[in-house]
Order: structure tokens, then C-alpha cells, then sequence
């Protein structure tokens, strides 16, 4: 499906400062139009329809109608927690962007309670929205560590294909951004052997190159395999269609390359 993360790499978080709880708080839009086309049942019949290439005002549709749904069907899908991401990747870093990604954590939580427990994108979007909720909490982020690697694990067992390899994608970053242990989980060795799965599965998606490559390099320290595997993924970035993300994920290939192309040759 679409993400994120997707958003992408929330789990710089560890990095960064502040803390508290999760937002508790609904982000209200204002009055859209042209939303008599999107209904529960549209929805759940075109789940392909929500992505990348999605308006914005679509998906404040979309999300009015995932907040009401009463619809066992709709409540016990990974659609509500979907939107949610979307929405939040959308929002310059803040509150409104915490609030719609934790909305997307509970939505997710709702969908598990409903009977999606076998569903693995229902657990791959509720890691990607808790990673993007708690973007600037270390705290929390180091207190979720091993939940967001249970979500991911279990994802990526019930389905890799989720997003293009989403599940390989995160685990991946989650392995090589955390602290390893005894502190946290993170470890290089299954860092690389994710995000090389993803890429050798998953090809198609520009983000599985640029994971890969800084795994290469900075597992690896493999600079001249690192920039082959961004080279690729800009080449897909820049023919497919990746609508709203393109801007937020050509600003992580630059800060990849730039971190690659300062290595000491």
C-alpha cells in the first residue's frame, strides 16, 4: 500500500528531543467538496484508490467516513489506519502531524480489536503511524522499540508485499537506526539482509534502493555500491508515479547523498 513511513524514516526519532504521550487530539478539516463519490463501500472495493497520487481533499473524505464507520468489514481493514498516514506524511513536522499518525495508531488498534490480527498491513500501517507519531520523543520512541519490531516482524511474516516491501523496508530501518543492544534492537547484519530482500523482491520501489544504500554504507561502508543503488532508486523516483511524496522523498535521497558523498575515498 502507499506510507509512507511512507514518511519514511520516523525512526530518526531516537536522535531527536522532546517527549510525552501520545496525541490525544482529532485534526478537523475544513468543508471539502466532490465527497459523494467515496463511501465505505468504494473504499473497500478500491483500496488501491488512496496512495500517492491521491488529493489531499479525497483523503479528508476518506477520513471523515473512517472516523463514523460503523461497518464491521471497513472497521476491521487497515483503511482507517491507511488514510491516516497519508494525511499525517502530508502535515509539516508538528502537532497536526502527531495527532493524525497517532489517530492512525488507534484506528490500527480498533482494526486488530475487530478481527484484523491476520492482516499485515493492518500491522505494518499501525508501526508506520506510531513511528511517525512519536518523530521528536526519544522517549517514547526508546520505550516503543520493541513494540514497532513486533508490528514489523509480524508483518513482514503474514506479508512482505504490503506498500512495494514496506514491512522489509521498516524493519530494515528500524535495525539500523536504533541503538543496538543491550540498549535497543538495532543490528546491521539484519538491517542488510532486509533491505537487500526488499530490493531484490521489491525493486519497483525508489525507497528500497535508498534504504539499501545506507545499509551499504553505513554497515558495509561500501560508498561506490551505496550511490549505484541511489542512482537507481532516483530513476524511479523520477518516472513513477509517486504524486505527493516525490518532494518529501527527494529531500531524503539528499541528505543519503550527501552523507555518502563525504566518505573518504
Amino acid at each position: 500500500m502507499p506510507v509512507p513511513m511512507h514518511t519514511v524514516i520516523p525512526l530518526l526519532a531516537l536522535l531527536l528531543s522532546g517527549c510525552g504521550a501520545l496525541p490525544n487530539r482529532i485534526v478537523l478539516f475544513g468543508p471539502v467538496s466532490g465527497c459523494s463519490g467515496i463511501s465505505e463501500e468504494f473504499l473497500l472495493a478500491s483500496p488501491d484508490h488512496l496512495g500517492p497520487m491521491t488529493s489531499t481533499e479525497d483523503l479528508q473524505c476518506a477520513m471523515k467516513i473512517a472516523r463514523h464507520s460503523t461497518q464491521s468489514t471497513f472497521i476491521k481493514s487497515s483503511i482507517s489506519s491507511q488514510i491516516a498516514l497519508h494525511l499525517a506524511e502530508r502535515q509539516p513536522p508538528g502537532a497536526d502531524r502527531e495527532a493524525l499518525a497517532a489517530e492512525g495508531v488507534k484506528l490500527a488498534e480498533r482494526s486488530l480489536t475487530a478481527g484484523g490480527k491476520d492482516d499485515a498491513a493492518v500491522h505494518y500501517y499501525l508501526a508506520a503511524n506510531l513511528g511517525l507519531a512519536i518523530n521528536e520523543h526519544p522517549v517514547q520512541a526508546a520505550e516503543n522499540l520493541h513494540r514497532l519490531e513486533d508490528e514489523l516482524t509480524l508483518a513482514v511474516k503474514l506479508s512482505k508485499s504490503v506498500d512495494q516491501g514496506g514491512p522489509l523496508r521498516l524493519l530494515g530501518m528500524l535495525y539500523l537506526k536504533a541503538p543496538p543492544w543491550p540498549t535497543g534492537v538495532g543490528d546491521g547484519d539484519k538491517a542488510l539482509a532486509l533491505l537487500k530482500e526488499s530490493v531484490d523482491q521489491f525493486g519497483d520501489h525508489p525507497l528500497n534502493h535508498l534504504f539499501y544504500a545506507e545499509a551499504l554504507f553505513e554497515v558495509d561502508e561500501k560508498a561506490a555500491e551505496a550511490q549505484a543503488e541511489i542512482k537507481k532508486g532516483q530513476v524511479l523516483l523520477s518516472e513513477g508515479p509517486w504524486g505527493n511524496n516525490r518532494v518529501i522523498w527527494q529531500k531524503e535521497f539528499a541528505d543519503v547523498i550527501n552523507e555518502v558523498t563525504k566518505a573518504p575515498r
